[in-house]
């Protein structure tokens, strides 16, 4: 298979519990984002691929658009979506960019049903306002932890690294941006797991 790039069919395919998917966008908050936080993306989630389901993408977010299969609803904030669903609508209707990077070793039993019970206690957590997201991430770079009535993307995947034994608790979850998932940054993860490089993915052309 050519890995230099994949179709979103392809990338879907061979996508497994803890992969990372990464998204970077044009807008003005995407790039405002970017700016503050010094990170090449703007947006991250994570493959949660269990038995005959359909891949499916954990990750927070704003927008209401699809549906949230794990209570069968649309609401903003933390969200499991049909991962072909989210990554269209991030790279349609939201004009991003995405790109695939797949962590190895495969998680085992024990690790998707961390992931599970992350799903359960954080599914429905309301998203920040960009002001708010932006204060979160300063107080954890200082390593103060902030109240968990809001939650953005990046904290939704470091909680949920840390509950599957891959990340430490020594930093708290808002110490995190979607950057900090990008290969440059240099991500340190427990229990010998690592991510591999960011393979572009490509949706036909409309």
């Amino acid at each position: 298979m050519d890995t230099t790039r994949l179709t979103l069919d392809a990338a879907a395919e061979i996508t497994r519990t803890g992969d990372l998917w990464l998204f970077r966008g044009r807008s003005a908050a995407d790039h405002a984002i970017r700016v503050l936080t010094n990170a090449p993306v703007n947006h991250v989630g994570m493959a949660v691929v269990i038995d005959d389901l359909p891949p499916l993408m954990w990750h927070a977010e704003l927008g209401k658009g699809l549906i949230d299969v794990w209570t069968g609803e649309h609401h903003r904030g933390v969200q499991l979506h049909d991962l072909r669903d989210a990554v269209t609508q991030w790279c349609g209707r939201y004009d991003q960019r995405a790109w695939l990077r797949q962590l190895d070793p495969e998680v085992d039993a024990g690790m998707e049903a961390a992931v599970l019970r992350t799903v359960a206690r954080l599914d429905g957590t309301p998203f920040p306002s960009t002001a708010k997201l932006v204060g979160r991430w300063a107080r954890g770079r200082v390593r103060s932890k902030a109240p968990a009535e809001l939650t953005y993307c990046a904290e939704v995947v470091a909680a949920t690294y840390q509950a599957m034994g891959l990340l430490d608790d020594r930093r708290p979850t808002n110490y995190y941006d979607p950057g900090t998932f990008w290969s440059g940054d240099g991500l340190d993860l427990e229990l010998g797991a690592r991510l591999g490089q960011e393979i572009p993915v490509v949706l036909p052309t409309p």
